[in-house]
């Protein structure tokens, strides 16, 4: 392919068409859960979300990454890769499984919600489920098969969507905060059954020298993982301890999920790039001009982020509406967020020094350092601020990841980034930042939509002005 930008663009496209959906429909759980659930209800839910997206990174084992960089090894057998990644994971999962369903009663006591020791047993099966699913999807990227990924996540989305409509307008019970859960579940046993075949397929076999490699190198990245979805989580395990209203800490934990749900799409566009960004990363890495070519996708992936924060600004107003009444006290925290994620999807483009060469004991120590921010900032403002920290904590941490991760991959793996660039794109949102700030003033809602998206549409057009001057490389 003559422009392997191309080649990126449209498996960003495929594989953004689930995560858009899985993002929209999420987006679109928020008013019903805002409006069917308290906000306490909803702060339960978003306490063991979190704990899943935590023990979800420590039981995948950072494999993913580890089949992506030995599938494409010389000498490797992607076969006996993904077999030894399957087996490992699922011994791994069953384990956890066993160990949840025989202690559910008193951990779910411990956490708080006795009689709901379910809850335990919900959680360890989705995170059976999607461990071992999470090898299988990293496979179908490897082999360019984003149409059938696409489906596969297309089928778990609308089950889950499915699953929500009945409980909560079918079931003749009063809705409570295992509902959500408990759909989310029945997605992840329907998405694992249909990956039955290519298991079948896979003919497993288990190469212990192949899963010791894969081991030494993968796991460094899960501890170095860990940190950073912690990171990204700590802050709601933390209002139990800190929130400035700490016998209403569920209701105000509730409050600030529904408000960084409306930075969801910022989060969208990160995810789906990052399906596609990683193997491409990988893939390329041998070419001729492609420490180039990674910092030419920095500039166009940070300009198309600065529009993903302009548009959010611009239509607030509009956004906030998905919201329940008792929940949109919490707005104020959207542009936080949306640039603390930016930051966090740059982190990403930054950060892939480490995987491709090969240092990823480097990673630990960064997000370390990262995870180390967050806890001071919540715990020291938390007690005073509430989730106005928690919101500058995300914004502060990530911008130290950023600096440090650069810092060290211009050392150990330069790529020519342009820096002068990157800040004029950050400088062309502040301009319209600070212009929708004054048009804020306006009492005609129709007045400031439509000069924000005027404004929105001159940031546009100034950006893809600027990009146009960087030549890309060919392959």
């Amino acid at each position: 392919m003559s422009n392997p930008l191309k080649q990126l663009a449209g498996e960003t496209a495929i594989y953004g068409f689930s995560s858009i959906l899985a993002r929209i429909l999420n987006f679109l759980f928020v008013p019903l859960y805002t409006r069917t659930l308290t906000q306490m209800q909803y702060g339960v839910v978003t306490e063991f979300m979190a704990y899943i997206a935590i023990l979800q990174v420590v039981l995948v084992l950072g494999l993913e990454t580890g089949c992506f960089r030995f599938a494409n090894k010389e000498g490797e057998d992607p076969r006996k890769v993904y077999s030894g990644a399957l087996l490992t994971v699922f011994g791994l999962n069953l384990a956890f499984l066993a160990a949840m369903v025989a202690f559910s009663g008193p951990l779910s006591a411990a956490l708080g919600y006795a009689g709901y020791q379910r809850l335990i047993i919900y959680v360890a099966a989705i995170l059976f489920c999607d461990s071992i699913t999470a090898i299988l999807f990293a496979k179908l990227r490897q082999e360019h098969k984003a149409v059938k990924f696409a489906i596969l996540k297309t089928i778990k989305i609308f089950t889950e969507l499915g699953a929500n409509l009945f409980l909560f307008f079918v079931f003749p019970a009063q809705p409570d905060f295992t509902y959500p859960i408990f759909a989310i579940f029945v997605s992840c046993v329907l998405c694992l059954a249909l990956f039955v075949p290519d298991i079948v397929r896979l003919r497993l076999t288990w190469d212990k020298s192949v899963v010791k490699r894969m081991l030494v190198y993968s796991i460094p990245l899960m501890v170095a993982a860990l940190p950073g979805v912690a990171n990204d989580f700590l802050d709601r395990v933390l209002f139990r301890f800190f929130d400035t209203s700490s016998e209403q800490w569920l209701a105000t934990l509730g409050v600030y999920q529904a408000a960084v749900k409306l930075a969801v799409i910022m989060n969208l566009f990160i995810q789906m790039f990052r399906y596609a960004a990683e193997p491409f990363f990988f893939q390329r890495a041998r070419d001729k001009g492609s420490r180039e070519l990674y910092a030419v996708v920095m500039e166009y992936f940070t300009a198309f982020c600065g529009l993903v924060f302009v548009g959010v600004i611009a239509y607030i107003d509009v956004i906030s509406l998905f919201l329940g009444r008792d929940f949109r006290v919490g707005i104020g925290v959207v542009p936080v967020m949306l640039l603390s994620y930016m930051l966090l999807g740059m982190l990403f483009n930054v950060s892939m020094w480490y995987k491709l060469s090969g240092r990823t004991n480097m990673a630990i120590w960064i997000t370390l350092a990262g995870l180390a921010v967050t806890a001071v900032v919540n715990i020291v403002f938390m007690p005073r601020f509430s989730y106005w920290a928690s919101a500058f904590a995300h914004l502060t941490s990530y911008l130290v990841m950023f600096i440090l991760s650069a810092a060290l991959g211009q050392k150990y793996y330069p790529i020519p980034y342009k820096w002068g660039r990157l800040l004029l794109i950050f400088g062309l949102m502040a301009i319209a930042y600070f212009g929708m700030l004054f048009v804020a003033d306006f009492p005609s809602l129709f007045t400031r939509l439509a000069l924000n998206t005027a404004i929105t549409a001159l940031y546009a057009g100034a950006a893809g002005l600027l990009l146009r001057c960087r030549p890309v490389p060919q392959a």
